[in-house]
């Protein structure tokens, strides 16, 4: 822990206080993006971002408690990264409240699958707003059951990754799932990655 000197917190009770800064909602234009504090507005945050290219995973679990043997539960992901090699750590964000955070927040075991580029159908299918069930979603899509997760691991993806949570940590409207890789497996080498660039899917070439 680093401490100041007495004379170096002398000098900070001399100082003046700046006042923090603040920002004039109505000195903004009509129809204007209205910034955050720190000065940023969400359309100025997410054309920033869109710049960076990703990779798109499917995200899957198994809900124990939905129906009478349970629903497998997928959410598009792009938002995900390996953490760690020694141990094996990866992480996702997770919307707040989504029904995958829910569902991370009472069992801690998930499956990711590495989509390749001719699976953009399934990114699309699992990103849908306001879907009521997706039971219907998996039925025609070629997966298998994980052994470590009983999670669904979709057939053709570049890798499956079988995973248990670690740690989550709450991040502003997203929460950070940190998980430990339990198995992992390359089924397929021959595509490419699917990914996601500038609001669209896309592939390498």
């Amino acid at each position: 822990m680093f401490t100041k000197s007495p004379t170096a917190a002398a000098a900070d009770l001399s100082a003046p206080t700046a006042p923090a800064p603040t920002v004039s909602l109505a000195s903004a234009p009509e129809g204007a993006p209205v910034p955050h504090s720190g000065g940023v507005s969400n359309d100025e945050f997410r054309a920033a971002l869109s710049r960076l290219a990703a990779g798109v995973v499917l995200i899957t679990a198994h809900d124990p408690d939905s129906g009478a043997h349970g629903e497998a539960v997928g959410m598009t992901a792009t938002a995900f990264v390996s953490v760690s090699l020694d141990p094996p750590l990866v992480m996702v964000s997770v919307r707040n409240d989504s029904r995958m955070d829910d569902l991370l927040a009472q069992q801690p075991l998930w499956a990711v699958s590495v989509l390749s580029e001719a699976q953009r159908h399934i990114a699309g299918r699992f990103a849908m707003k306001g879907r009521i069930s997706d039971r219907l979603l998996f039925e025609d899509i070629p997966h298998t059951t994980g052994e470590a997760t009983g999670a669904p691991l979709i057939g053709g993806a570049l890798a499956n990754l079988e995973c248990r949570t670690e740690q989550r940590v709450t991040a502003g409207d997203h929460t950070l799932v940190i998980g430990r890789v339990l198995t992992a497996a390359t089924p397929t080498e021959d595509d490419g990655p699917l990914t996601y660039f500038r609001g669209k899917y896309r592939h390498l070439g």
